[in-house]
C-alpha cells in the first residue's frame, strides 16, 4: 500500500523513517528546512530503540505531485490542522483512509468538515519524539507505539493493512474498536503532561516530585476525566490514578511536545488542549478551575513567542 506521511515531525518523520527502512512504499508532505535536509540528506533518527538513516526519494510541500494514496496518516499539529485539511484532496481516491494523530480530541470534526466521515478513522501516537535539526528526528524515550481503529466499518481493510506494515517494520501498534475511548484517555494524560511540563519549562521530575505541582497535575486530569465522562466516555473511577503512575515511571527528562514548542517560540496546542478543557466543559456545565489557570497562564505563548506577537510600547 501507498502510505503519506503528512507531516514529517517528530510523529510523522519517527513511523515514517521506519516504515521505509523496512521497505514500505511511503511518501512525505513536508516543508522549509527540513523537509530539504531530508532531500538532500536523507531522514535521520537517534532513538534508543535504534538509530536509522534513509533516503527520502518522494517528499514534497504539494501534495498534488505526489501518488494518490491508499492511507494518509495526517501528523500535522494542530494549529496547521485545518491549512493541511483543505489541502488533502490530490491524495484522495475512492478507498482512500485519512488517519489522524494529533493531540486532543476535536480533530475529526476539522477533518470530516473538509472530506466528510467515509475517509476519517481515528489514531494516537504514544512517542516523546522532535524535530532536533533540520532532517534529524530525536525521539528521547524508550516507547513509540500507535493506537488506531475505524470509525467507518469500510475502513477496517485499509487499517489491517496498515498494522501490518507497522508490524513489519517492529513498531509497536495496536487496532482497537473503542478509538473515541482510547483518544479521551490520552487526552487526560496529555492534557495534565502538557499543561505543566510547559508551565514549569522544566521536564516532568520537578512537577511529579513537588508536592504543590503535583496536586495541580492531579487537578487538571481529575477536571479532563470528568468532562470525558459528562460526554458519555466511561472511564474508570481510578483512572486518574492510574495515569499519576504512568506519570511516575516516565524519564526524568520527558516533557510533552507542546513545552518544546513553547521553548522554541512555536505556536502551542493550547486552545485543543487544556483550553478544549475549558470550552466543553462550560457546554457541560462543569467547572475547569486548573484547566482555566492554564490556559490563562500560557495565552499569551500560545501564537508563538510574545516578542514576535506583540508589539511591547
Amino acid at each position: 500500500m501507498h502510505i503519506v506521511f503528512y507531516g514529517a515531525g517528530g510523529i510523522g518523520g519517527y513511523f515514517g523513517a521506519r516504515l521505509l527502512a523496512a521497505g514500505e512504499d511511503v511518501s512525505f508532505v513536508a516543508r522549509g528546512r527540513h523537509a530539504q535536509a531530508m532531500r538532500e540528506h536523507g531522514l535521520r533518527v537517534k532513538s534508543h530503540l535504534g538509530d536509522l538513516q534513509v533516503a527520502t526519494p518522494s517528499i514534497s510541500d504539494d501534495p498534488a505531485a505526489l501518488p494518490k494514496a491508499d492511507l494518509v496518516v495526517f501528523a500535522v499539529k494542530m494549529p496547521d490542522a485545518e491549512t493541511a485539511a483543505a489541502r488533502l484532496a490530490p491524495l484522495m481516491k475512492p478507498g482512500t483512509v485519512v488517519l489522524p494523530l494529533q493531540n486532543g480530541v476535536e480533530i475529526v470534526d476539522v477533518l470530516t468538515a473538509r472530506l466528510g466521515v467515509a475517509p476519517v478513522a481515528l489514531g494516537a501516537a504514544y512517542i516523546p519524539a522532535k524535530i532536533a535539526e533540520p532532517g534529524v528526528i530525536e525521539h528521547a524515550g524508550g516507547f513509540a507505539s500507535l493506537r488506531f481503529g475505524a470509525l467507518q466499518p469500510a475502513q477496517r481493510p485499509a487499517l489491517e493493512a496498515f498494522a501490518a506494515a507497522c508490524q513489519r517494520a517492529k513498531v509497536q501498534v495496536e487496532l482497537v474498536d473503542d478509538m473515541r475511548r482510547v483518544m479521551w484517555e490520552k487526552f487526560v494524560f496529555l492534557v495534565g503532561m502538557s499543561s505543566l511540563t510547559a508551565l514549569t519549562r522544566l521536564p516532568i521530575a520537578v512537577t511529579r516530585s513537588d508536592p504543590e505541582l503535583r496536586r495541580l497535575l492531579q487537578q487538571v486530569m481529575d477536571e479532563t476525566a470528568a468532562l470525558a465522562r459528562a460526554e458519555g466516555v466511561a472511564l474508570s473511577d481510578d483512572f486518574v490514578a492510574k495515569q499519576m503512575t504512568v506519570i511516575d515511571g516516565l524519564p526524568p527528562a520527558a516533557k510533552a511536545s507542546m513545552a518544546n514548542d513553547l521553548d522554541a517560540g512555536r505556536p502551542l496546542e493550547l486552545p485543543w488542549l487544556a483550553g478544549a478543557v475549558v470550552r466543553r466543559s462550560e457546554r457541560a456545565g462543569l467547572g475547569a478551575t486548573a484547566n482555566r489557570f492554564v490556559a490563562a497562564a500560557l495565552g499569551p505563548y500560545a501564537a508563538g513567542a510574545p516578542e514576535r506577537t506583540l508589539n511591547f510600547r
